[in-house]
């Protein structure tokens, strides 16, 4: 798909609804052994991608742990370049093998009162594995996040305005690296229509490559709605400070656009495993990253005055 077109193919099927470093960054997994006697949430949905081959996606849904009064918010959460499962899946691909740092976001949102909708760009595509490291320019344009990735996004913002539990009007996005940079594409104010009410409420970034192909180079990066970029400065895959370049400029330019940056914290800071987390720095930016999260969300979710 031709880089102008993913504006007019997001802002109609909205509107019917009425450089930088690349993003090739690893996703870690922090694999735990997946096994059969574990008690698994995460229900597997499937709905249709925005893009030009309407791609049946997979989803996994979460639902709100414990009762909602009316109808509850829900968030979109976005994978990394090395997709949704555990390292240890041996190619079963289901909700039991879902990587440990999209699990625990998960639920995270869904133990406060959240549905959580993963959704998987890559194993529909026929990349359940996903991509290594250093790969960016060998991989196939089907998944690429400025210009694909954003229509599975909406996608999934799609199916959970069609589910009865769900405030079509409070809906955020969330992703990692590749994820993240999706997020961004995704939350880029380039789309025709009144993104405002049409499109997300917000979204956070989690260490994306803000090149974004170089999209944005001419005419700047703005958002239509509030978002939140986190990343560590010792991020080894993709650039600290071409990120902190251009969200400080588009917030000069005037968007509801935050950069937080957490001294010494690496690439995938919050993935939950040993690996990262028995460095200090990732840990203390885990937790500041999900309180601060956690308020960003409860502010930008909420209803809107009037409403």
């Amino acid at each position: 798909m031709q880089t102008g077109k993913i504006a007019a193919v997001i802002g109609g099927a909205l509107i019917a609804l009425a450089g930088a470093a690349p993003a090739w960054a690893q996703d870690e997994t922090s694999p735990t052994e997946p096994t059969a006697q574990t008690a698994v949430r995460g229900e597997r949905v499937v709905f249709l991608s925005r893009d030009e081959a309407r791609t049946e996606l997979i989803g996994y849904l979460f639902r709100p742990s414990a009762p909602v009064q009316g109808a509850a918010p829900a968030v979109v959460l976005m994978h990394g370049r090395a997709g949704v499962y555990s390292s240890l899946a041996n190619g079963v691909y289901e909700a039991r093998t879902i990587s440990q740092r999209h699990r625990t976001w998960a639920e995270y949102w869904a133990d406060r009162g959240y549905y959580a909708l993963i959704v998987d760009s890559f194993t529909p595509r026929g990349y359940p594995t996903g991509f290594a490291a250093g790969t960016y320019s060998e991989r196939p344009a089907e998944i690429n996040e400025v210009t694909i990735r954003p229509l599975d996004a909406y996608g999934a913002l799609r199916y959970l305005r069609t589910l009865d539990g769900v405030d079509d009007d409070r809906i955020g996005l969330m992703g990692w690296s590749n994820g993240g940079s999706a997020v961004l594409a995704t939350m880029a104010d380039d789309k025709p229509g009144d993104m405002r009410r049409l499109g997300f409420r917000a979204g956070i970034a989690m260490y994306p490559g803000c090149g974004l192909q170089g999209r944005f180079r001419q005419q700047g990066y703005k958002t239509y709605a509030p978002v939140e970029v986190f990343m560590g400065t010792a991020d080894e895959e993709v650039s600290h400070d071409s990120c902190q370049a251009l969200t400080t400029a588009s917030a000069a330019a005037g968007s509801p656009i935050v950069f937080h940056s957490y001294e010494g914290a690496s690439h995938t800071f919050d993935d939950p495993g040993r690996r990262r987390q028995s460095v200090p720095a990732n840990a203390a930016a885990t937790a500041d990253v999900r309180r601060r999260a956690e308020h960003f969300f409860e502010q930008a979710l909420r209803p809107r005055s009037g409403d």
